[in-house]
Order: structure tokens, then C-alpha cells, then sequence
């Protein structure tokens, strides 16, 4: 079992519109965090908060998102669409029955925790990010910003078709291996490894994965985001080979009720390096009544 997941349950929600795999921790009359994970992790990626959480009386879902796993994968970039994702979640609250969310995601689980406060504010309790500016606000920039199109090279090679799927597979997975390992001083141990490679390695799982940065690529976004009325904590490793830092304060300032937590030395798996900082300011957020 991979480390810090030993007590978690594992349950498959048969929503209206998808089948959502997830890992759960904490009693179930417990206030509802749900734990959303990047590219090209799962839900096991979050095992260093889901027993911390749990313990601080929180219910903790940790869904594999479409696509991954073995949660659904409907065929077709438009299926990966920001709204697509964002509704999963929706409806995966209302499952579990909550209508008022409170969020987490790290890298692509971020974005989609934005997509949700920009467009189902209504849905939204609280939503705390983690290494993923505001999905419009990281478009514009890879096209319109120096450094951050340099970091952002790899999101357009995703354009192709097979051809990335061939790389990736051919290589047993290495590339997606060497980034888990190479962006995070924390690294990963070899029982994760064998998972995340069972993972990736489900039907149509790789296609449906890079699907995700198709669909954004296609989508058309504002260039002017509206303000985010979600009380929102953006966490954030300045060290972040994916995602400038300018990237996060710019997302910031669209909150009107916004905090922050830098670190100068974390990466992109800031998370799963800086966790106890990380998980009691995720606690303080997340049971305190009174905004940011």
C-alpha cells in the first residue's frame, strides 16, 4: 500500500453522468473535503493529507478524476472540457450530500478548483490551490509570457495526436516517472511507482489523461477573468518547473477574499514536501468560519 493511504477505503460513485473511483479517510458525518489530484498523479497522491485531514474530523474524498484509473473515460477531447470536470465534482459533492463544496486541488485538480469558483460560486464553500494559477490566467500566459511559454512547451506538444501517446508508452511510462521524481526533493517510493504505472497503464487511460490539456487548448477563455468570491488559500512552491510564480500572484488578485502560502524552496509537489506546514494551514482554512 502505498505510504499514508494504509487506512483508506476505497468505493467507486456511480454519478448520473460518470463513474468516479476514490479513496476516502475520516467519519463519515464529518464536514466533506474533497481532494483533487494533478496531472499525471491519482488519488493515491494525496497521502500525506488524507490521514491528517481525517484525523481533524474531516470526511476526505480523494476521487481519480476522469480519465484516470479506473474512473470512466468517455471518448473525445470534448469530454475533458474545464465544464465537464467541473461538474464531476458537483456532482460527486451531491453523492456524498453536499451541495456546498469545499475543495482542494493541486496542479490540474487546482485549475478544475478554479473553474468552480469562477463559474458554480453558488456550488462553493471553500477552495484552497496548490501549485495551478487560474486556468485562464495560465493560458494567456503560454502564449503571451517568455517564461512561462518556455515551461509550457510540453502543454502544446500535447496537441498531437498518438504521437505523444507512442513516446510515453514506448518508454514504459519513463517521462511521467522522471518529472514524479526530478520536480519533487520529496521523490517518490517504489510501491508508487508500480501503482501509478498500473494506473496509466489502464484502457484508454493515457489518451484520456492528455485529452485534458487538448480540451484546454481548444477552449476559449476570457481574457479578463471576473472576481472570485470563494474564500480562496493558494499555496504555492516558487521553485515550480511547470508554472511561473507571476502566474500565482496574478491569480490571487482576482479573489476578493484571497490568502497565501509561499515557499521559496518547495516545487511542484510542494505538497508532498512541506506537508505539516501545509496540512495545518489546511486545517485553519478549512474549519474556520470567518474568510481569508
Amino acid at each position: 500500500m502505498i505510504n499514508g493511504m494504509e487506512a483508506a477505503r476505497f468505493g467507486v460513485a456511480h454519478l448520473d453522468r460518470i463513474a468516479l473511483h476514490y479513496a476516502e479517510m475520516g467519519p463519515e458525518d464529518g464536514p466533506l473535503i474533497i481532494l483533487l489530484h494533478g496531472f499525471p498523479d491519482t488519488c493515491l497522491g494525496w497521502g500525506k493529507q488524507m490521514p491528517i485531514l481525517a484525523k481533524a474530523g474531516f470526511r476526505v474524498i480523494a476521487p481519480d478524476q476522469r480519465g484516470y484509473g479506473v474512473s470512466g473515460k468517455p471518448r473525445g477531447v470534448k469530454a475533458y472540457d474545464l465544464d465537464e470536470l467541473a461538474e464531476d465534482i458537483v456532482a460527486l459533492g451531491a453523492h456524498f450530500g453536499e451541495t456546498r463544496l469545499r475543495v482542494v486541488g493541486h496542479d490540474w485538480g487546482a485549475s478544475v478548483a478554479w473553474w468552480l469558483s469562477s463559474t458554480r460560486p453558488e456550488r462553493m464553500e471553500k477552495a484552497a490551490m496548490i501549485n495551478a494559477p487560474h486556468p485562464a490566467i495560465w493560458k494567456q500566459a503560454m502564449y503571451a509570457d517568455k517564461t512561462q511559454r518556455k515551461k509550457s512547451r510540453y502543454v502544446k506538444a500535447m496537441r498531437m495526436r498518438v504521437l505523444p501517446e507512442m513516446a510515453i508508452r514506448c518508454r514504459n511510462f519513463g517521462p511521467f516517472i522522471k518529472t514524479l521524481k526530478a520536480a519533487s526533493r520529496e521523490g517518490v517510493f517504489d510501491g508508487e511507482i508500480e501503482a501509478y504505472r498500473k494506473a496509466w497503464s489502464e484502457p484508454r487511460a493515457l489518451t484520456s489523461m492528455l485529452h485534458w490539456y487538448r480540451a484546454l487548448l481548444k477552449k476559449e477563455l476570457p481574457k479578463a477573468p471576473g472576481r472570485i468570491e470563494t474564500p480562496v488559500l493558494l499555496i504555492w512552491g516558487e521553485k515550480d518547473e511547470f508554472a511561473d510564480v507571476s502566474l500565482a500572484r496574478q491569480s490571487i488578485a482576482l479573489c476578493e477574499r484571497g490568502g497565501t502560502l509561499f515557499f521559496a524552496d518547495g516545487s511542484h509537489w510542494v505538497h508532498r514536501e512541506e506537508a505539516q506546514p501545509i496540512n495545518d494551514m489546511l486545517i485553519t482554512f478549512l474549519q474556520s468560519d470567518q474568510d481569508m
